[in-house]
């Protein structure tokens, strides 16, 4: 059998940890911290936030896939293993999202609970051939009431773990509700005030199904033809996307935080029409750096929702 490079570094960093979780079986399955906050390891930028917000002061929570690294090509780390082998709760976003995620689990030998957030949101159709979005678009929190599911999942989650803390895990999760309640209001409103025939969306893979849905928008398509990251677009693929951009009017292809724009700028060039990239970028798999607003679920998708409103409307 022959082993891709990335495939390759995933066996060597689970071997590598595999010996580690070993060394340390007999002392269990930590269920605290030193401070006797319950320890979580959270897989997503977006599901940790979720988390975080729930949780509070009683949970003390480990983030995996950092902010601006693509999920869908991530390989764990022997600290990523540590780390799970530690925890009471892995969170994780779920619908093939993690593909690394069980090997790892077994690696480090965790005995807690394993909570997939996307139990309970509606699914968009996935692509049959493709392993990882075969069950479904995995980009369930691009649709701030899937995210609303996604946080109650935590919350139930949290209670069952750690029923000492229940009534603050349900107060800290109304309040956060609340949140994404005012998030996806704004977003209609802000929507409403753009013209139906100017909401025509080109990004840089396609990552933003649940939220076109959700506010009404078109997907013209995107640079990288697919609901992951791993392909590429033909030179057909490229002359028909130009075509349809110049076609149906589209004002800006919009390039993501999470991708290098070299793709989306060729193609805006032979299309006529700017790329909105840079400080702009969505966040489409990922948050923006930690203590900034955009390191935020609500301060991501608020900067996104702004950005094509501002993009599209002028």
């Amino acid at each position: 059998m022959t082993l891709s490079i990335r495939t390759l570094g995933t066996v060597l960093a689970i071997a590598t940890i595999g010996t580690v979780a070993g060394c340390g079986a007999d002392t269990g399955t930590a269920t605290a911290t030193n401070n006797g906050t319950i320890a979580v390891v959270a897989t997503t930028p977006e599901v940790a936030d979720f988390t975080r917000n729930v949780g509070g002061d009683a949970v003390s929570v480990t983030q995996i896939i950092k902010p601006n690294v693509d999920p869908h090509d991530y390989e764990p780390t022997p600290a990523d293993i540590q780390a799970i082998g530690a925890a009471k709760l892995v969170i994780k976003n779920g619908v093939g999202l993690e593909e690394w995620l069980d090997d790892t689990i077994s690696s480090a030998g965790f005995k807690g609970t394993v909570v997939d957030t996307s139990q309970g949101v509606a699914l968009r159709k996935g692509d049959p051939g493709d392993e990882e979005t075969k069950d479904g678009d995995p980009h369930i929190w691009h649709n701030p009431r899937n995210a609303k599911i996604m946080a109650e999942n935590i919350e139930k989650a949290l209670v069952t773990a750690d029923p000492g803390h229940a009534d603050a895990y349900r107060a800290n999760f109304q309040a956060y509700a609340a949140k994404l309640d005012k998030l996806d209001a704004d977003n209609e409103r802000k929507f409403a005030a753009l013209p139906a025939d100017a909401r025509k969306l080109v990004t840089n893979h396609d990552a933003f199904g649940y939220y076109i849905d959700r506010y009404q928008l078109q997907f013209i398509g995107a640079v990288i033809p697919s609901l992951d990251t791993s392909a590429e677009l033909s030179a057909t693929q490229i002359n028909d996307l130009v075509a349809k951009i110049k076609a149906t009017g589209t004002k800006a292809i919009f390039s993501e935080s999470s991708l290098p724009p070299k793709a989306a700028e060729a193609i805006a060039r032979q299309a006529g029409v700017k790329v909105v990239g840079g400080e702009d970028a969505l966040y489409g798999d990922s948050l923006g750096p930690e203590g900034t607003p955009q390191g935020t679920y609500l301060g991501a998708e608020e900067h996104n929702t702004d950005t094509i409103v501002a993009a599209l409307g002028g």
